[in-house]
C-alpha cells in the first residue's frame, strides 16, 4: 500500500506537471515570430488578405487566444492533439508514425551510454591513478565536451564515407523491400551510428558520475568493515561499493533521459532519421504550431514517464529508501 500511494501521488504530480507545460507551451509558441497563415500562403503563391483572412479561420487562427487555449487543452484531455494545417494530418497520426523510430534511437542510445558509462567507470575506479584511469577519464571529458553534432558528422565522414562500415543516413534502405529479421537486420545497420553518437556524450557523463561515487563509497566504514571480514575484493566490489555507487549514476540517468530526445533532434536531422526530433525542425521552419505544441507535449510526457520509472527503480535499487509521496 505505501507503494501504490508512492506511484499515485507522483502520477498526479505528473499530470499537473503537464498541464503548466501544456499551457506555458502554448503561449511560448503563439507569442514566436510568424504567421502560419502566412508561411500557408506564401508557399501556395498568393498573399492577399482574403485567403489569408481564410487560412486564419479554416484553422481556428482568427479566434481570440483564450478560446484557442481553451479548444486546444480540451482537445489534449481527450488526447486530440489538433492538426497539421501544413501536412493535412491530424497531429497524433503524424508522431504516432515517428514515435518508434525516436524510441528505438534513443533508448538504444540510452542503454549503450549507460551500460558503457557504469562498466568504464568502475573500471577507471578500480584503476584510479594508473595509465587507464587517466585514459578513461580523458576519453570521458572529451565525448563530454565535444558537441553532438561534430561526434556525428565526424562519425558518418569515418565509419560510412572511409570505411563503409555502416550506412550514411536514413532508417532503412529505400526499395530494399526487406522483412522480418532481413529488416531487423537493416535498421540495426542504420542504428549503430546514430545511437553511438547519441549515446557517446551520456557515456561521458556516467563514467565520471560512477568513478567518483565508487571511489567516496570505498572509504565508507560499511565496506572497511567488509574487509575485516575478510571478503574477496571482487565480492565487496559488487555487493557494497558498486551497489551504493550506482545510485546517484540512476538518478542522473532518469533525468538525462528526458534529454535524449532534444539530443535526438540534432542527431535525427544530421542522419536523416524519421523520429519526432525530425518532425519537430521541420514544424518549426514551417511554422505549424499545433505539430510543435503537440511533439512538445509528446516529449514533456515521456521525460515525466522516465522520471516515475526513476524513482521506481531507485527504490528497487535501494530498499533502504523510505517511500514517500
Amino acid at each position: 500500500m505505501p507503494f501504490v500511494r508512492f506511484a499515485a501521488g507522483r502520477l498526479v504530480k505528473g499530470v499537473l506537471v503537464l498541464f503548466a507545460i501544456a499551457v506555458l507551451n502554448f503561449f511560448l509558441i503563439r507569442a514566436a515570430p510568424g504567421d502560419p497563415a502566412q508561411v500557408l500562403a506564401g508557399e501556395g503563391g498568393a498573399a492577399d488578405a482574403v485567403l489569408l483572412e481564410q487560412l486564419r479561420e479554416r484553422f481556428g487562427l482568427d479566434r481570440p487566444l483564450l478560446e484557442q487555449l481553451w479548444i486546444y487543452l480540451k482537445g489534449y484531455a481527450t488526447f486530440d492533439l489538433g492538426f497539421s494545417y501544413r501536412q493535412q494530418q491530424p497531429v497524433l497520426t503524424l508522431i504516432l508514425d515517428r514515435l518508434p523510430a525516436t524510441l528505438i534511437l534513443t533508448g538504444t542510445a540510452f542503454v549503450i551510454s549507460l551500460l558503457l558509462g557504469v562498466v568504464l567507470g568502475a573500471l577507471a575506479a578500480r584503476r584510479a591513478g594508473r595509465w587507464s584511469d587517466s585514459l578513461i577519464t580523458t576519453i570521458a571529458l572529451v565525448f563530454y565536451a565535444t558537441p553532438l553534432f561534430w561526434i556525428a558528422l565526424m562519425g558518418q565522414i569515418v565509419f560510412s564515407l572511409k570505411l563503409g562500415w555502416v550506412p550514411n543516413v536514413g532508417y532503412e534502405t529505400i526499395g530494399a523491400n526487406y522483412t522480418g529479421l532481413a529488416r531487423a537486420a537493416d535498421i540495426a545497420q542504420h542504428l549503430a551510428l546514430p545511437a553511438l553518437s547519441l549515446g557517446l556524450f551520456f557515456t561521458a557523463l556516467y563514467a565520471r558520475m560512477m568513478r567518483a561515487s565508487m571511489l567516496e563509497v570505498s572509504g565508507a566504514d560499511f565496506v572497511k568493515t567488509a574487509r575485516a571480514k575478510g571478503l574477496s575484493p571482487a565480492v565487496i566490489t559488487r555487493r557494497h561499493i558498486a551497489r551504493n555507487a550506482i545510485l546517484p549514476v540512476v538518478t542522473l540517468a532518469g533525468l538525462q533521459a528526458g534529454q535524449l530526445v532534444g539530443g535526438a533532434v540534432l542527431t535525427e536531422t544530421v542522419f536523416a532519421w524519421p523520429g519526432i526530433g525530425r518532425l519537430m525542425f521541420d514544424a518549426l521552419v514551417q511554422r505549424d504550431y499545433s505539430v510543435l505544441l503537440g511533439v512538445f507535449f509528446v516529449s514533456s510526457a515521456m521525460v515525466v514517464v522516465f522520471n516515475l520509472i526513476t524513482d521506481i527503480i531507485y527504490r528497487i535499487a535501494d530498499p533502504r529508501i523510505e517511500v514517500a509521496a
